[in-house]
C-alpha cells in the first residue's frame, strides 16, 4: 500500500540503530567549508539598510544571532552577551571590524530585515542540507510527501509600546513539511480569519505533485481544495461546525451498522494499538465513499471519500476511559495512507508549535515589533530543524538538552554538529559504525 515518506524519521532510525558516533576523544574543529555555508546562508539575505549608514554587516548580525539561539539565547540581550563571550572564536570566521552589536542593534536590525528574504534563504539552506544527508545515507523518497497547514497564536505579543493597552496576540500561519521536518512558510496575520486567504495565496507556490496536504477545519474551504487539486496534490481536511452540512453527510456515512460492515470488509478499515504513559490507546479509521448524488458534493473538487477516526483511550491505573470521534474529507483512496496523514498532521503541533513555545520560549517573547518577531521566529525554526537532526547523536535527545550543551560547550558541540552535517564526515562515521558491528 501507499505510504507517506518521512526521510527525517528514517535518518534518525539509521543513526540510532547503527550506534553512530564520532571517535571518542577526537577534537573536531569547525570545518571551514561548513561554516562558510552558514555565512553564505545569511549573505543571501538582502540588506535594505542605507549602505553609508551600516556599521555591522547584516550577515554578521544574523550569524551571531543564529549561533546564540542555538546556544539557548532567548533575548536580544543574550545575543549581545553571547557575541562578547565568543568574540575571539567568531573572529576566525567573521571580520567583526566594529566589534559585537549591542542588544538594541540586534533588535533594530531584525526589525528592518524583510522576513520573506530571510525565509527564502533559510528554507533553501535546510533543504540543501537535507539533500546532502539523504545522499550520504542513500535515503530514497519512496511514498507521498506530507505538507501540513495550521495557525499558531503568539501569546506574548498582545501589547503596545509605551502603553498598558492590550491588543490581540499575533497569529502566525505555518506551512510545514512533515516529511522533512522543515517549516516551508510562515506569515504573521492580524485576525484568525485571515489564515484562509494567506493559505490560499501560498498553496500555488508549493510543489504538490505526489503530496498530500492536511489541514484543520478552518481551512476546509472549496477554494483551498481547488488550489490543491490544481497543483496536482491530494488532501485530507478536518470537518467541524464551519462545514456543518458536509460534516452531517460524513456522520450519516458512518452509522453503527455501516462501520460494522466496513470493519468486516477490512479493505477500508485500519486499526492501531499503542501503550504509553499508563494508557492504552486504540485508533480506528473507517473509509466511506462520498456519494456524488448528494446535492452540492460535486463542488468539492476530487472529493472521493469520508474518513471517520475514533480514538479510544483507557488509563490502566485509574480505569478512566474516553472516546473521541472526528471526521474528514479526502481525495485519497487508501485507508492506511489516510490514517498516516491524519496522524502525521499532528506533527505541526508537537514537532513545530510545541517546540517553538517550550524549547524556544516564543510564548514568553514580548517583542512588539512584528517584523523583528517574525525574523527571530525564522531563526528559531532554522535552529529547531538543525537540532532535530542532532537529536540521535546524543543520549539526551531533547531539543532543550541539545541547546544547553551548545551553551555549556559551544565550540566542541558546534564542531560535532557541523561535522555531522558534513557529507564526507557523516559517511565516514557511518561506515566506521557499520564495520564495527561486523
Amino acid at each position: 500500500m501507499a505510504k507517506i515518506c518521512r526521510p527525517i524519521a528514517e535518518y534518525k532510525e539509521i543513526i540510532a540503530s547503527s550506534n553512530f558516533n564520532f571517535e571518542e576523544g577526537t577534537e573536531y574543529k569547525p570545518p571551514k567549508v561548513t561554516m562558510k555555508r552558514f555565512i553564505h546562508l545569511f549573505r543571501e539575505v538582502e540588506d535594505t539598510r542605507l549602505s553609508g549608514m551600516v556599521e555591522y554587516p547584516l550577515h554578521e548580525v544574523l550569524l551571531i544571532a543564529f549561533l546564540a539561539v542555538l546556544a539557548n539565547a532567548s533575548s536580544w540581550y543574550d545575543m549581545e552577551r553571547f557575541g562578547k563571550r565568543y568574540k575571539k572564536w567568531l573572529k576566525k570566521f567573521l571580520k567583526l571590524e566594529n566589534g559585537i552589536p549591542s542588544h538594541d542593534t540586534f533588535r533594530r536590525v531584525f526589525g528592518l530585515v524583510n522576513p520573506e528574504h530571510l525565509q527564502h534563504a533559510t528554507v533553501n539552506f535546510l533543504f540543501t542540507n537535507m539533500q546532502s544527508i539523504k545522499k550520504s545515507l542513500k535515503l530514497k523518497d519512496d511514498g507521498m510527501k506530507q505538507i501540513c497547514i495550521d495557525g499558531k497564536e503568539e501569546n506574548g505579543t498582545g501589547r503596545k509600546y509605551d502603553t498598558n493597552e492590550k491588543i490581540r496576540n499575533l497569529q502566525t500561519l505555518h506551512v510545514y513539511d512533515a516529511s522533512h521536518g522543515i517549516c516551508l512558510f510562515s506569515e504573521l496575520i492580524d485576525k484568525k480569519t485571515n489564515e484562509i486567504p494567506a493559505a490560499q495565496a501560498v498553496i500555488p507556490l508549493l510543489q504538490l505533485k505526489n503530496t498530500v496536504v492536511t489541514f484543520d477545519a478552518l481551512h476546509t474551504q472549496k477554494e483551498t481544495i481547488k488550489l490543491i487539486v490544481k497543483g496536482a496534490g491530494d488532501y485530507v481536511g478536518a470537518l467541524k461546525g464551519n462545514q456543518s452540512t458536509l460534516e452531517g453527510f460524513a456522520k450519516e456515512s458512518f452509522t453503527a451498522a455501516t462501520k460494522s460492515m466496513i470493519k468486516k470488509g477490512a479493505k477500508n478499515y485500519y486499526e492501531t494499538l499503542e501503550k504509553a504513559h499508563n494508557q492504552v490507546e486504540t485508533r480506528r479509521f473507517y473509509l466511506a465513499k462520498a456519494k456524488q448524488k448528494i446535492e452540492g458534493l460535486e463542488e468539492w473538487q476530487k472529493l472521493r471519500n469520508f474518513i471517520c477516526y475514533e480514538k479510544y483511550t483507557c488509563n490502566v491505573v485509574t480505569g478512566k476511559e474516553n472516546t473521541e470521534t472526528r471526521y474528514y474529507i479526502t481525495s485519497l483512496r487508501d485507508i492506511e495512507l489516510c490514517a498516516d496523514a491524519v496522524r502525521g498532521h499532528w506533527s505541526i503541533e508537537n514537532q513545530l508549535h510545541w517546540h517553538l513555545d517550550y524549547s524556544f520560549g516564543e510564548d514568553d517573547d514580548t517583542t512588539m515589533d512584528q517584523n523583528a518577531f517574525s525574523n527571530l521566529s525564522l531563526i528559531n525554526k532554522t535552529a529547531l530543524s538543525l537540532c532535530k537532526l542532532a537529536q540521535p547523536l546524543y543520549k539526551d535527545g531533547s531539543i532543550r538538552g541539545i541547546r544547553k550543551m551548545f551553551g555549556w560547550s559551544m565550540e566542541d558541540t558546534l564542531s560535532e554538529i557541523l561535522n555531522a552535517f558534513d557529507e564526507s564526515t557523516l559517511r565516514k562515521a557511518l561506515e566506521n559504525a557499520q564495520s564495527s558491528k561486523k
